[in-house]
């Protein structure tokens, strides 16, 4: 197992280097970075400390600085308020799945038995966790300008050349909206769900004052939610 483990990251970060310029070089920190405890608890030759978590806790802070400091320059007209809300989209569960996936993360990632077996591959969170390891890999092996240029790359990419508002956090400006002055009280409901376990489509309803205003639908109950919020933010000519 320690031998694929060796020739699957090595496969990764050779990819990574090829494709984004990396010149990665401590592969000890990036099998970590892809290894889940579940792993580490089924093979006794690893410590606790060989899981991905403390790197993910460094990647989290990391990416917060990144990405504040890349909005920051911008978006120069944006107030403090704004930032927060645009940046809460930007590093959400949902932006960094997306991203894991581009990247093809999933494949590398060393799972145990019953974590496998369980799905975890395609666990949302467990995805969001690894890019954030991830990153907290590369900054401690190249450091911070290296974590800005992969992130410009990937999770940037599509802000670079889009209008600030695609990544505003639609559930929290409707619940301002009907906040304000208790103009409402507002609830999601799952509608429902199908597909195999691995690949689910979730339907969502957004009620007001129990009255259904709009409906979403996606591969994650988050993002239905979220595509429900805007639906009913568009119909009120709030966005």
């Amino acid at each position: 197992m320690i031998g694929e483990k060796m020739i699957y990251i090595s496969e990764l970060l050779e990819k990574l280097n090829n494709e984004y310029k990396l010149n990665i070089n401590n592969k000890e920190n990036y099998k970590k970075a892809f290894t889940h405890s579940s792993y580490v608890n089924e093979n006794k030759k690893y410590s606790k400390s060989d899981d991905y978590e403390r790197l993910e806790f460094l990647g989290d802070a990391v990416l917060e600085v990144s990405t504040s400091e890349f909005l920051y320059k911008k978006f120069p007209d944006l107030t403090e308020g704004e930032l927060t809300k645009i940046r809460s989209s930007l590093v959400c569960e949902l932006s960094l799945v997306r991203e894991t996936k581009k990247l093809n993360f999933s494949k590398y990632i060393l799972l145990g038995k019953g974590e496998e077996k369980n799905g975890g591959r395609c666990r949302a969170s467990l995805l969001a966790d690894i890019f954030e390891a991830f990153l907290g890999a590369l900054y401690l092996d190249k450091g911070l300008d290296s974590v800005k240029k992969f992130l410009d790359n990937t999770l940037f990419k599509e802000v670079k050349t889009s209008n600030y508002h695609v990544f505003i956090d639609y559930k929290t400006l409707l619940q301002e909206y009907y906040s304000h002055n208790n103009r409402g009280v507002i609830r999601y409901d799952l509608i429902s769900s199908s597909g195999p376990s691995h690949e689910k489509i979730f339907e969502i309803a957004l009620y007001v004052n129990e009255k259904n205003l709009g409906k979403g639908k996606s591969r994650t109950k988050k993002e239905a939610e979220q595509l429900a919020a805007k639906e009913v933010l568009t119909k009120l000519k709030l966005i």
